[in-house]
């Protein structure tokens, strides 16, 4: 299997696969295979991170966690997980939990640098209700952040 010099993740992120050795194609590919044949997700998830440690074996995790074929295999995995329904797809929600994670570190902070009141936030995160475009555009704006439309990624 030939794969391309472009990999756009579930977040249509992309990543460059251009610089990958040999060695690393021939995983990345394998992997895709495994994806698409496995009927199981364990299987599969625990399958790709022992082919990934092999491959990377003088590397330490955190290099691992860094190197391509692992973000490429882990995005396989999520895929995986979304297409047999054991998870949902990433939306504006996970981007906005990661930013607060990242640089406001509590909810709260987060609701006074923007302006959005904590219980409509907690809602949102879980799931139970929605920003407004208009709202949550906005509210990025005062902390210096803006909304994104792309396309949406495919295999």
């Amino acid at each position: 299997m030939r794969i391309a010099d472009r990999y756009f993740d579930l977040k249509g992120r992309e990543i460059s696969l251009k610089e990958l050795t040999d060695a690393e194609r021939a995983l990345i590919a394998e992997m895709m295979v495994a994806a698409d044949t496995a009927t199981d997700w364990s299987d599969f998830s625990n399958l790709w991170p022992t082919r990934v440690a092999a491959l990377y074996k003088n590397l330490t995790r955190a290099q691992i966690r860094h190197s391509v074929a692992y973000r490429v295999c882990q995005d396989l995995d999520s895929r995986f997980a979304v297409s047999r329904g054991l998870a949902r797809r990433p939306d504006y929600r996970d981007e906005l939990a990661s930013l607060i994670e990242q640089r406001f570190h509590t909810r709260r902070a987060f609701c006074e640098a923007t302006g959005l009141s904590e219980d409509m936030l907690s809602h949102v995160l879980a799931g139970r209700k929605h920003l407004a475009i208009n709202t949550l555009e906005e509210s990025l704006h005062r902390i210096g952040y803006s909304l994104h439309i792309m396309p949406e990624s495919s295999k």
